[in-house]
């Protein structure tokens, strides 16, 4: 009962390395690590490759942990879960707000909304449950795109939904960076034209963000004066903190 098998070991020793790391690492980087001769760590990773726990880099020949793994690691908190722990937060955010809340995760490269309060007047609104919003040009996806640890930045120019979309990779790169330096987005008039958005992540207890809470409004409550009330911004970033601490429990 005390015996281990050596090689699960040596797979268990990379995918922890290859998680704590940087984004890739070589052969050379990950047999110095470990210790480990490279023809036997060739084995290893072919096998972690061929079950989709680790993939290659066809370009640089470097690893990193590979879809699977993620898909398996997501099913921790499933979405029903998230909605369920998140529903009082988002209430309490769209009255709070006045706007209406939203709540979203990565599904199938695309933001699916999970939850969705309407704002609370009486005006004409449709539930948008179930519904994909694209990640590059809504604040939910910048924030889930932010911090997704698989996410590879797009070479191709991105789709246009308004004049004001970023459709070059490189500028939607650079405002991801932001996004993880301050802990929140926002776009305006980047999907809808006439509205804002602002979210902030949502993680559970391993500090894993697992989806984004944010709210959408017109412009000119939310930013009115052509910046951005950061009122609003505490108010999401307030809701997010409060289910994360919600999943910690």
């Amino acid at each position: 009962m005390g015996e281990t098998i050596q090689s699960v070991e040596r797979a268990a020793a990379i995918l922890r390395l290859l998680a704590s790391g940087p984004r890739q690492l070589g052969v050379a980087e990950l047999a110095k690590a470990l210790g480990l001769p490279k023809g036997t760590l060739h084995g290893i990773l072919r096998t972690l490759v061929r079950v989709g726990f680790v993939e290659q880099d066809q370009a640089t020949g470097k690893y990193r942990l590979g879809a699977t793994l993620l898909h398996l690691g997501s099913s921790y908190l499933d979405v029903n879960e998230l909605r369920t722990r998140s529903i009082n937060w988002a209430d309490a955010l769209a009255g709070r707000s006045r706007e209406s809340a939203w709540i979203g995760t990565l599904h199938e490269g695309h933001v699916l909304v999970i939850h969705h309060v309407f704002r609370p007047d009486d005006s004409m609104q449709t539930l948008q449950v179930g519904t994909y919003l694209p990640t590059h040009a809504s604040a939910l996806g910048k924030v889930l795109l932010a911090h997704d640890p698989y996410g590879e930045a797009p070479a191709a120019p991105l789709r246009a939904y308004t004049r004001a979309t970023l459709t070059d990779p490189k500028a939607l790169e650079a405002e991801l960076d932001q996004v993880r330096t301050r802990g929140w987005a926002a776009e305006t008039e980047e999907l809808t034209e006439g509205e804002v958005a602002i979210a902030a992540p949502i993680k559970d207890a391993r500090g894993i963000v697992v989806g984004a809470i944010g709210i959408r409004g017109a412009v000119e409550r939310l930013a009115s004066d052509g910046a951005l009330h950061m009122e609003y911004v505490s108010y999401v970033r307030d809701a997010a903190r409060a289910i994360t601490r919600a999943l910690a429990r």
